[in-house]
């Protein structure tokens, strides 16, 4: 090839060359770059909250009679409706009377027999004691008239005791309530045959205005509670107030009372009953039935209440969660968790007041990323529940993190 020629190729060549170098030197330059992810962020808040566990009962009446004969008879007559309140002092049963009211007449007899004998024999007893005046009677003679006449005496208090004996249990045929309260369903029926010794009530009565809920907490932590409570002040030593959750999920509309602590402690399970009082004026609470007491058990300062969403596990099984610093880089915290409350944990370090806490957006970042923080929204009123759920977030993990669960966990 000619001087000419090699001149004439590299005058085509660099004019090309030099089309590519602006490319490939623009895709070098840092504005080139992909910008931040957007991440949807909480900012926390410090605050006081009352820590409160939550243990399993059962509803318990206040008060509670079971109906029983006192007598035996024939069942002749229900008096009460099933189901209905009932008050002191209420007939419940008729009990056949026949029998009791023959008792009845005849002790009266025997009343009316001891008394004229007893008149007679203090007749006698006047007679001979004039007879002794005038020193016609013997001494043996008046001593025994005045004993026939004590004898008969007692005779009569005797008949008299078994009079009142025979109207007390006629008047037991006739089953009364001896408790304000809502009577169950009857055990029997008329004609039955029932009797004073028998095992099966004839039905039971119920207070159930106020109820109590018995629930059982294991003793280790009402000893670690109660030393908690020991070393607070008493301004923040927590209330003996105690919330309700029925077997629905739903919220007890009552507030009621922690009021005594079975001072015993189950040999077997190594738990002892704890009894709460409810007023019941609607009787939505009713025997038997299964609730959930959450009590109030300390009260934790300068703590902040981190949204679930926003916390996972590492590998370790430990709570971590990412916020955006304020250069906008993410951070990895480790956290230490008191419980969970509602839909948020109680996080008493790892986080702290203003800090950004990560909710959405966690798959696409790792620590030290940059991110561009976006303020959560808070949920229109009208979109309800579905709008409180977080829209894409909520279902995220970290890569290699577990969802932390619905039990309150702190790092070992």
């Amino acid at each position: 090839m000619s001087a000419l020629t090699r001149r004439i190729a590299i005058s085509l060549f660099l004019p090309i060359a030099a089309g590519f170098v602006p490319a490939a030197a623009i895709a070098q330059q840092p504005g080139g770059d992909a910008p931040p992810p957007t991440v949807t962020v909480v900012t926390l808040h410090a605050q006081d909250v009352t820590l409160t566990t939550t243990l399993p009962g059962r509803v318990t009446a206040s008060a509670e009679a079971e109906v029983r004969p006192q007598v035996n008879g024939i069942v002749a007559q229900r008096l009460f409706e099933e189901g209905r309140r009932v008050k002191v002092g209420d007939p419940l049963f008729l009990i056949d009377k026949t029998t009791y009211e023959a008792v009845v007449a005849q002790a009266e007899a025997a009343v009316a027999q001891a008394l004229a004998q007893a008149q007679n024999a203090r007749s006698e007893a006047t007679r001979v004691g004039e007879l002794r005046d005038r020193r016609v009677a013997s001494v043996s003679t008046t001593e025994a008239a005045i004993a026939a006449r004590d004898a008969a005496e007692a005779a009569v208090k005797v008949a008299e005791a078994q009079l009142q004996t025979a109207r007390i249990e006629l008047e037991r045929t006739t089953i009364r309530a001896e408790l304000d309260g809502e009577i169950g369903l009857a055990q029997t029926s008329q004609g039955a045959l029932v009797t004073a010794s028998q095992a099966t009530p004839l039905a039971v009565i119920r207070t159930l205005d106020p109820v109590h809920v018995d629930v059982t907490q294991s003793a280790a932590e009402v000893i670690r509670w109660r030393r908690e409570v020991m070393t607070q002040p008493t301004d923040q030593q927590p209330s003996r107030t105690v919330m309700l959750r029925l077997a629905d999920g739903s919220d007890y509309a009552e507030t009621g009372t922690l009021t005594a602590a079975e001072p015993y402690v189950n040999e077997t399970t190594g738990v002892m009953t704890l009894r709460m009082s409810f007023a019941n004026p609607d009787h939505i609470l009713l025997p038997g039935m299964y609730v959930q007491a959450i009590i109030q058990q300390a009260k934790a300062k300068d703590v902040v209440l981190a949204p679930q969403e926003g916390v996972s596990r590492d590998r370790r099984g430990q709570p971590i969660a990412l916020v955006a610093n304020a250069e906008g880089l993410v951070e990895q915290r480790q956290l230490t968790i008191l419980q969970d409350m509602g839909n948020n944990w109680v996080v008493s370090e790892g986080l702290k007041d203003g800090d950004r806490l990560i909710v959405e957006g966690v798959q696409r970042i790792a620590p030290g990323m940059p991110v561009n923080p976006e303020e959560r929204k808070p949920a229109a009123p009208a979109e309800g529940a579905a709008a409180a759920a977080p829209a894409d977030g909520a279902a995220e993990k970290q890569d290699g993190a577990e969802e932390p669960g619905n039990k309150a966990a702190s790092d070992g």
